[in-house]
């Protein structure tokens, strides 16, 4: 039997929550039933939303892992007036435990940060953008940078970028130097918003983030950088099926991990 208790320290070996940013809500979230409950199908996402909780709901998970941490910014009551909180009321009724692992996944190595450098294929020199505080902790952090082993042309990585990330669209802004064929060499990436960490890395060909405020693309592009987005989620979605097996893995065959299939981002091209 797979307790709980078991589950969680199999997710704390895949992420460790030390990792996490200071200013995140990770962890477990909602805990209606113990430690020593069973845990027999473990739910992955990257937001709660109503419809997956339902989904989760149908497919009898004891435990639900959402990416993006469901309580978040000082709730200061619990009642059934949005739908986030209608979750967590539905969850403990149902005796659903929820757990996100948000910063801590993103900083891990073979975490999302990581998953998404590969999006360009191999690289040499990858290194978090901030790296984690603890020395334990080489090669931990938020963000990634590396450097292509084989500089290509912009062009020519868009496919595999796109097939990586499962689109068939993305946004892209284009520094001159790559519409005219120069190739790409240095790339920098962040699931989610870069804003922020980017502020820390210097001259590199290519970011790559879910979103990136106008202004800060033009700069960026002015610098001779070009720059790709995904929409929020779609640069994190894709590593739930590598947390998918690394549980498996760890939790043996007495447990099923399945993958949410109306998980989405909210925004779609039409």
């Amino acid at each position: 039997m797979i307790t709980l208790d078991a589950a969680l320290a199999a997710l704390e070996d895949i992420a460790p929550l030390r990792l996490a940013a200071k200013w995140d809500n990770v962890g477990l979230l909602v805990d209606p039933t113990g430690a020593d409950t069973p845990v027999r199908r473990v739910f992955l996402c990257i937001d709660l939303t109503e419809p997956v909780f339902a989904e989760a709901l149908e497919d009898g998970a004891d435990l639900i892992v959402a990416y993006h941490p469901i309580i978040f910014g000082g709730w200061k009551r619990l009642d059934r007036r949005n739908g986030q909180r209608r979750s967590v009321i539905d969850a403990i009724r149902a005796g659903i435990a929820i757990f996100s692992p948000h910063t801590a996944a993103d900083s891990a190595p073979g975490g999302v940060c990581d998953w998404l450098l590969d999006a360009v294929g191999p690289v040499v020199e990858r290194a978090p953008i901030e790296p984690a505080a603890l020395e334990a902790d080489l090669g931990a952090g938020l963000g990634r940078a590396g450097r292509l082993i084989e500089p290509r042309p912009l062009a020519d990585l868009l496919p595999r970028i796109k097939k990586h990330l499962g689109l068939t669209h993305v946004r892209l802004a284009e520094a001159p130097g790559h519409t005219d064929g120069a190739v790409v060499e240095t790339v920098a990436v962040c699931p989610g918003a870069g804003g922020s960490l980017f502020e820390a890395v210097g001259a590199v060909d290519l970011l790559i983030t879910g979103e990136l405020r106008h202004h800060d693309v033009l700069a960026r592009v002015a610098r001779g950088t070009s720059v790709i987005l995904t929409d929020h989620t779609n640069c994190e979605r894709g590593w739930l099926p590598l947390l998918q097996a690394a549980l498996s893995e760890r939790l043996g065959g007495g447990i099923s991990v399945v993958v949410s299939a109306r998980d989405r981002d909210p925004l779609v091209v039409t």
